[in-house]
């Protein structure tokens, strides 16, 4: 990509918005009487992860995780190494892993075992951007916003090189 063209909007923050409360609401019958831990994966998953907890009416603890697989590349390397880990005891606990986007699957597989190590009662997956025909391995997600092509996706978190994080919109990069 010589120079970055965004495309058309993909999907609104409207949307966004109103599948978080989507998403929120079917969480919160799931768990019903039960206390969750959402855990966002940096630094994608920021502004999905605020949207979808106030949506969430159970009692909840918050954490982040910072993940690498990317670099500035635009196609996974395959390893995953952890760059800021959990600070919250996660034994017995429900756990919601909030991502921006599975692609691969690499990196959620990883953390996914990663957390259930740790004695985690059950591991979910929430996504706001599924990309199944990136996929590297098979990953079962529990909670879906959107599907989406096989583009380089940005906005709404998600980045190419630190960029476009903050459009209120998801878009694409033009090849």
């Amino acid at each position: 990509m010589h120079e970055d063209t965004i495309g058309t909007v993909m999907i609104t923050q409207k949307e966004i918005l109103q599948k978080a409360k989507e998403i929120g609401q079917r969480i919160t019958r799931e768990y019903q009487g039960e206390e969750i831990v959402m855990i966002g994966i940096l630094r994608g998953a920021v502004l999905w992860m605020a949207d979808l907890m106030k949506c969430v009416e159970l009692d909840m603890t918050i954490d982040f995780m910072a993940v690498s697989s990317y670099g500035s590349a635009t196609r996974t390397s395959g390893v995953v190494k952890i760059n800021k880990d959990l600070d919250t005891d996660i034994e017995g606990k429900h756990v919601i892993i909030v991502e921006d986007i599975v692609d691969s699957g690499v990196t959620l597989n990883y953390l996914r075992g990663y957390i259930s190590s740790r004695g985690a009662r059950t591991v979910k997956i929430c996504t706001l951007l599924d990309k199944p025909e990136g996929r590297r391995v098979e990953i079962d997600v529990d909670y879906i916003g959107f599907t989406v092509d096989d583009r380089f996706i940005v906005g709404y978190g998600l980045d190419y090189d630190q960029k476009y994080r903050n459009l209120p919109y998801v878009t694409y990069l033009e090849d």
